[in-house]
């Protein structure tokens, strides 16, 4: 790694399609907005080649400078690849949004990436959220590396933020999370400030200095700084409890000097199978330097400690029809099992896809199935259909260089596949597969919208679907109850970025409006009605008469229909003809304009003609009385009510707690789960928790996440209900 004596020699340079799984390096960059992760991938690219000049590529166009949505930081809301070439291996440098709200991308990069390196600020710390990241990515064994930025701070100090991601990362063994170099101070500044200019290796104890613009390898430094001692023995102790040399500690221990190269190769290897965390300093380059501080030992790090696509265990992966399927890890020459990890539409090239080949080798112009993933409920579509695959290609800013191939372990970007969504499986025609996707948070901040004028109102359906293809994580809706368009967000920030897709890529201008939530009615006591509907004006006439009882029924019984016509009173050939009139009626409500549920409705007897009686008159006899008795009666207004389940740490729960109290919410009990956490359940009035996503988030810090369903609907408290009803007088 970086303590190798030599450095980088010199076979760098844009990326092409790599010709062996061993080759490949997908490494995903995670952190809290702000941290550098951005900053860090032009200073990975500007290290390796890729660019000739701090942030720029070789054309002179901004390497985050991606035409994604223009008056914004693109790569701060979404996921981006940057491919580059280290000393022979094509590492895919995958970089995610910081922001909360954009969890979908992050998922979707924890998924592309067979490792991960956490950006942390020196002078901001470790967030709620990136520690749940870790804990995501621990789950899964993902191989992990701490990169520490924002030296140049005032308030940096690097040896106290190794404590601090040894505390948040390592909860479990601290000494897993260890630097592999300490950073080496130039004279103060006026502010007393003193910068960091290179970097002294622990196990080599040799001084990297970066104070040139470039990495200069130095005289060893032992005894020159008594500091490193300590944290050297610390370091190899932690790498000798990884070995898989059982003797290696007790020869340590007994005085043994451990071979160096036997150390790196110990390290490398616990890196690459999750047990060790190496942290690491980086800092971007200077305008005209040729490489940043820590880029080098970065990019060695990355090819000599992460694992190859061949160490990862494949998804599980099955047949459209759900019969399991055996797929050997990463064969270029299995068959061919690809995932979309992200679609985005191009003005000039259309729909372009971001793949990640898991099996097999993905070519242009062959035909390839697609198979859905089954996020129909989010508006989304299943496919199961054939689909030419188009020009495969790297991107790097606003270029997009073709490649001639993309094997088992490496990405690509695929053109023109007009049918796959993010998470469908692309697999050999006459071979269809489908894998398990992996997880998407679910979207729980509504936004009601409604097309700006006729114009939009033609494209909205259109721009809408396109927008949802590319991003599972929104959820379109067409409430049939609130006659409301809604698309459901991870935030506010989330919505706002949809907003903008819709009206600067699809050219649809919305407007947002009030959400709604499905009110019902029903009676509060029995009463009765009687519909009489009798018109004579010359010819047929119109004669019905009907009485009704309703009284109320329990909670999700819906509306039943009795007949107790006796004698004939009510044709049999009508009495069809009442209850749909009153199911008509309820429909439309009695009250206040909302569904009526939970009632029996009686029909007691009634009068026709043998003439003018007829269906139609029966009909609107029926709705007379529905409506006369409700008239009569005591109407209760109901609200849907969730059950809401928060998983938050134990220092919110009292937060969450009365918050969900002030919601009219009831809490129903906790549980006490693993890693001081505390999961809330609790029943709260769904027009309570509209904008629930973005409190919570602030009540706990980033910390909490929640989930909400269905759970019935009960009445209103009575101000609550009078207070609706106002609103709706006022409304007509």
């Amino acid at each position: 790694m970086g303590d190798k004596a030599n450095a980088h020699s010199g076979a760098a340079g844009r990326a092409t399609a790599a010709d062996h799984p061993a080759s490949v390096r997908n490494v995903v960059l995670v952190g809290h907005c702000g941290s550098g992760k951005t900053t860090l991938v032009e200073a990975l690219a500007l290290t390796a080649g890729a660019v000739n000049r701090a942030g720029r590529v070789e054309d002179g166009t901004a390497v985050s400078d991606y035409d994604e949505i223009e008056h914004r930081q693109q790569r701060s809301v979404q996921l981006s690849l940057v491919p580059v070439t280290w000393d022979g291996y094509k590492i895919n440098l995958i970089d995610t949004p910081g922001y909360a709200d954009f969890v979908g991308e992050l998922r979707a990069g924890l998924r592309a990436a067979d490792a991960a390196l956490f950006v942390v600020s020196a002078a901001d710390g470790v967030d709620g959220s990136t520690r749940m990241v870790w804990d995501e990515c621990a789950a899964v064994g993902m191989p992990r590396a701490i990169v520490v930025t924002h030296l140049e701070s005032a308030r940096a100090d690097f040896d106290t933020m190794t404590g601090i991601c040894a505390e948040a990362f390592g909860a479990d063994d601290p000494d897993a999370v260890l630097p592999l170099y300490l950073p080496l101070h130039g004279e103060p500044g006026p502010d007393g400030h003193a910068p960091v200019t290179g970097l002294i290796g622990l196990l080599s104890q040799r001084l990297f200095d970066y104070s040139s613009g470039s990495r200069e390898e130095a005289e060893p430094v032992d005894g020159q700084l008594p500091r490193i001692e300590e944290a050297r023995n610390r370091l190899i102790e932690g790498i000798i409890a990884e070995s898989e040399d059982e003797t290696l500690m007790d020869r340590y221990l007994g005085g043994e000097e451990i071979d160096l190269k036997t150390l790196v190769q110990d390290l490398e290897r616990a890196v690459a199978r999750g047990a060790f965390f190496p942290v690491l300093a980086a800092a971007p380059a200077a305008e005209g330097a040729r490489q940043g501080l820590g880029t080098v030992e970065l990019l060695e790090l990355v090819t000599g400690g992460f694992p190859t696509p061949l160490e990862r265990a494949a998804p599980v992966v099955t047949t459209p029809g759900g019969a399991a399927r055996e797929v050997g890890a990463c064969d270029p020459d299995g068959p061919l099992v690809a995932e979309v990890v992200k679609t985005a539409s191009d003005p000039y090239v259309g729909r372009v896809s971001l793949v990640r080949v898991f099996s097999g080798t993905l070519r242009p112009d062959e035909t390839v199935h697609v198979s859905g993933h089954g996020l129909t409920e989010r508006g989304h579509e299943d496919h199961d259909v054939d689909e030419r695959v188009g020009a495969l290609s790297a991107p790097f800013g606003k270029q997009q260089r073709a490649l001639t191939h993309c094997i088992a372990g490496d990405l690509a970007c695929v053109a023109k596949l007009n049918r796959a969504e993010t998470g469908d499986t692309l697999s050999a025609k006459d071979d269809p597969l489908l894998m398990e996707p992996w997880q998407m948070p679910d979207p729980l901040l509504p936004l009601a919208i409604q097309a700006h004028s006729k114009a939009d109102e033609d494209k909205l359906s259109q721009g809408l679907g396109r927008l949802v293809a590319e991003d599972p994580t929104m959820r379109l809706e067409q409430n049939q109850h609130t006659h409301q368009v809604v698309l459901w967000c991870l935030g506010e920030a989330h919505a706002d970025v949809a907003l903008e897709r819709l009206r600067s890529r699809y050219g649809v201008q919305v407007d947002v409006i009030p959400h709604k939530v499905s009110l019902r009615e029903t009676f509060a006591a029995r009463s009765t009605g009687r519909g009489r509907h009798v018109k004579q004006s010359g010819g047929h006439g119109q004669y019905a008469i009907c009485e009704i009882e309703v009284e109320p029924l329990p909670n999700g019984s819906g509306i039943e229909f009795v007949d107790k016509v006796v004698g004939g009173a009510v044709p049999r050939q009508f009495i069809p003809s009442v209850e749909k009139g009153v199911r008509a009626q309820a429909a439309k409500g009695v009250a206040a304009g909302h569904p009526l549920i939970d009632v029996r409705i009686t029909l007691l007897d009634g009068k026709a003609h043998s003439v003018d009686s007829s269906d139609a008159a029966f009909q609107t006899a029926g709705a007379l009385a529905l409506r006369e008795a409700a008239a009569e009666a005591r109407i209760h207004l109901l609200e849907p009510v969730a059950e809401v389940t928060v998983m938050v740490g134990d220092d919110f729960v009292g937060a969450v707690m009365s918050d969900l109290s002030g919601r009219r919410g009831r809490v129903v009990g906790t549980e006490q789960t693993s890693g001081g956490r505390t999961l809330v359940r609790a029943e709260v009035p769904e027009m309570e928790i509209g904008r629930y996503a973005v409190d919570l988030r602030s009540i706990s810090h980033g910390t909490a996440r929640f989930q909400r369903s269905y759970a019935r609907h009960e009445p209103m408290p009575p101000q609550v209900a009078e207070r609706m009803r106002e609103q709706t007088r006022e409304a007509s």
